[in-house]
């Protein structure tokens, strides 16, 4: 069982973290999030065959305020995070 589904069943509201990605609101409910969560926020076509996705992100939590998420990485995010995603061929 999930923790949201925990916490619905204890009547707790679920996580909710609103993210900046690309200017736009984006809204999430697990903490933990991978690059390749975040490069579907940005881009919900996400090929990883075909493209490479550069993020970086900045007003994170405690000492990773920013830097960069690459493949196989994981970030905690709060409220007002802000990512920036670029996706380009890997020609």
């Amino acid at each position: 069982m999930s923790a949201d589904t925990v916490e619905e069943k204890q009547g707790m509201p679920p996580n909710r973290y609103e993210l900046i990605v690309n200017g736009r609101e984006k809204v999430v409910h697990q903490k933990k999030q991978t690059y390749r969560d975040i490069a579907k926020l940005a881009y919900p076509d996400a090929d990883f065959e075909k493209f490479q996705y550069t993020i970086t992100y900045f007003k994170g939590e405690h000492d990773h305020k920013e830097g960069d998420l690459v493949e196989g990485e994981s970030v905690n995010v709060k409220d007002g995070m802000v990512f920036n995603v670029r996706r380009s061929d890997k020609s």
